[in-house]
C-alpha cells in the first residue's frame, strides 16, 4: 500500500517527529475527518507499506530523521511545492532562497528523480499576473534544473471552503485560453531546463501545450524507486481528473501552519491553532488522542508488489 503524507497536512514540516516514532510502533490511527468517532488504524510494517509520498514546503525537521527512516526499510519520495508568491499569500512559508536551498540539499541526499518541483496552484491577481509567473517560474525552474527531473502544475480552484482565507483579495478568473498560454510558456522554460512538466487534476487537456496529465502519486515512479512493478488501481476517493494511483492518507485537515490563504485544506486559521495545541508526538493519531468512545476499525492494508516481476 502507498502512503500519504499528506494531501491534508505538511508533516514533514510540522509533524515529522510524531510520524517517525508512529513508523517505529508500525501502526497509527487516521480519524474520519467527517465523522470524528470513526478511526482507522493503518498498519504501517514495511511489509505492507510499498513506498511513502511527502508533500511538504518544507522538508528541513524530517531531513536528519531520513536515515532512521531508511533503517526501518521504507521506501519514498517528495512532492515539493515552490511557487512564487510571497508572504501575502503564504503568510508562514520561509524565504523563498531558503527554500530552494533546502531543495537542492533535498536532491543531493535522495537524487533528482525522488523530487518532484510542484509549482501550484497558479492563480492571477494584479500582482500576480501572466507575465510575472513567467518570469518568476523562469528564475525558480534555473535554479532547481540539476535538481528535479519533473514539475507539476495546476491552477487554483476556488473551493467554497477557500472563501474565508481568501477574503479581501481579488483573485482573477483564469479561461482556458490563459492557461493553454501559461502551460505553453512554463512548458517551453521547463523544457529549456530539462524539467519534463505535467499537470495535476486538470480537466482541460493541455497535452497539446506540452503538459500531459500526470499522476502526483505515481506507480511508474515507485516502481523505478523500489524496484518492482505494482498492481494498481485508480484513486477512487479522488477527483475524476485526478490520476493518481490509490493511496491512504493519514493528514488531517486545518493542521498546517503554512497559513497559505489559497489552501483547500486549511479554511479555518483558528482551528489551526487549537488543533496544533493538541499535537502530542507520542499519540497514535495526529491530534489529541483517543478517548475509547471512538469506534475503531482496522483498514486492510496489504502490499501491492507484484513480487515475481523484479525489475532490478
Amino acid at each position: 500500500m502507498i502512503i500519504s503524507a499528506s494531501r491534508r497536512t505538511d508533516i514533514p514540516a510540522f509533524y515529522s517527529e510524531w510520524f517517525v516514532n508512529r513508523l517505529k510502533q508500525q501502526y497509527l490511527y487516521v480519524r474520519n475527518p467527517f465523522n470524528a468517532n470513526q478511526i482507522s488504524k493503518i498498519n504501517l510494517s514495511p511489509d505492507v507499506i510499498d513506498c511513502i509520498v511527502f508533500w511538504t514546503k518544507d522538508p528541513t525537521k524530517i531531513i536528519d530523521k531520513l536515515n532512521l527512516i531508511n533503517e526501518l526499510g521504507y521506501k519514498y519520495y517528495f512532492q515539493f511545492t515552490i511557487t512564487s508568491y510571497d508572504n501575502t499569500l503564504e503568510r508562514n512559508v520561509p524565504p523563498k532562497e531558503y527554500i530552494i536551498n533546502t531543495f537542492q540539499s533535498l536532491s543531493n541526499l535522495l537524487g533528482p528523480e525522488k523530487i518532484i518541483w510542484r509549482y501550484d496552484p497558479i492563480l492571477l491577481t494584479n500582482n500576480y499576473s501572466i507575465e510575472y509567473h513567467k518570469e518568476y517560474f523562469e528564475c525558480i525552474a534555473e535554479k532547481l534544473s540539476k535538481f528535479t527531473h519533473k514539475c507539476t502544475i495546476s491552477f487554483i480552484d476556488l473551493y467554497k471552503k477557500c472563501e474565508v482565507n481568501l477574503k479581501g483579495l481579488i483573485i482573477n478568473e483564469i479561461n482556458s485560453n490563459q492557461k493553454r498560454h501559461l502551460a505553453y510558456n512554463l512548458s517551453k522554460i521547463a523544457g529549456k531546463y530539462n524539467i519534463i512538466m505535467e499537470s495535476c487534476a486538470e480537466a482541460l487537456s493541455l497535452r497539446n501545450y506540452g503538459v500531459s496529465a500526470g499522476k502526483c502519486i505515481d506507480d511508474q515512479l515507485i516502481s523505478k524507486i523500489i524496484g518492482c512493478q505494482l498492481s494498481v488501481e485508480k484513486d477512487k476517493s479522488q477527483r475524476h481528473t485526478c490520476g493518481c494511483i490509490a493511496s491512504v492518507d493519514i493528514g488531517a485537515y486545518n493542521t498546517c501552519k503554512h497559513g497559505c490563504r489559497y489552501c483547500y485544506a486549511n479554511f479555518d486559521q483558528k482551528s489551526v491553532t487549537r488543533n496544533f495545541a493538541k499535537h502530542d508526538i507520542r499519540s497514535p493519531i495526529l491530534l489529541g488522542n483517543v478517548s475509547g468512545k471512538e469506534k475503531i476499525t482496522e483498514r486492510k492494508m496489504i502490499s501491492l508488489i507484484q513480487k515475481q516481476d523484479l525489475l532490478f
